[in-house]
């Protein structure tokens, strides 16, 4: 896939790692648009990134979604990659008043129903493109739950299974490349509440995705995801066990 000339959305991209995924491909010459909920953080990012086009908007609500992909046809026909970054979590251990129903069924929402929605509104005009790729920012928990964010982990879980059933898919069908990216514990915002100050920078992350996007590694699992992805496979217990040490690995 190529690096370069494309045009880029990034759902919440305004910080984190959607924003320095947006400043490493605004670096290689893209032109990238992204998403998030506050109006504030937008312009925040925009003052750090320059060229860049920002757009409010709730990627949880659907309505909101449909009003993203009415605007992505429009204003942005060139539109060739997705990456659907956009997340929600809670930190909380199951018990009989964690309210678990009501905390999943938003991550879900955010992490996993939006994008699905994002991405099957997005196919007509991706599929216009000469190359074009939907990428889906799912975790290392995909692999094996952080009990400190255990319907988070679902969410990135049900992320993983759709991103393998996408590619399959859209391979016999059309040219899009389905890639997930697959980060470990990362020191941003988002991740705070989970001991985020341990986790890898952020940049590290884009990096590592703007270089699987260049070779077509699909799946990109970043720093730790890698070592217990391999653990997992040799010793499920040990994988467990490491993930819900002190804190999900980095």
């Amino acid at each position: 896939m190529k690096t370069s000339g494309n045009t880029v959305l990034i759902t919440g991209g305004s910080a984190g790692i959607g924003l320095e995924i947006a400043r490493a491909l605004i670096a290689q010459g893209n032109e990238v648009i992204i998403t998030g909920r506050s109006e504030e953080r937008l312009q925040q990012a925009a003052a750090q990134l320059g060229e860049v086009t920002t757009i409010v908007n709730d990627i949880a609500k659907e309505e909101a979604v449909q009003t993203l992909a009415q605007r992505m046809e429009k204003d942005f026909p060139a539109l060739n990659i997705v990456i659907n970054n956009a997340g929600h979590a809670y930190a909380y251990q199951l018990n009989d008043k964690a309210g678990a129903a009501t905390k999943a069924r938003a991550e879900m929402q955010t992490n996993y129903f939006s994008v699905l929605d994002l991405n099957e509104q997005l196919l007509p005009l991706l599929s216009r493109q000469p190359e074009a790729a939907i990428v889906n920012v799912s975790s290392i928990v995909a692999f094996v739950p952080g009990s400190n964010i255990p319907t988070y982990s679902d969410t990135k879980a049900a992320l993983h299974s759709y991103s393998q059933a996408l590619r399959f898919t859209l391979a016999k069908t059309t040219g899009i490349k389905v890639f997930d990216l697959m980060p470990p514990l990362v020191n941003t915002e988002f991740s705070k509440e989970i001991g985020g100050e341990h986790g890898i920078p952020p940049q590290d992350v884009a990096t590592a995705f703007v270089e699987a996007l260049a070779n077509d590694a699909y799946e990109i699992r970043v720093g730790g995801t890698e070592q217990l992805y391999q653990l997992f496979h040799s010793d499920p217990q040990a994988a467990f066990a490491a993930m819900n040490a002190d804190r999900i690995p980095a």
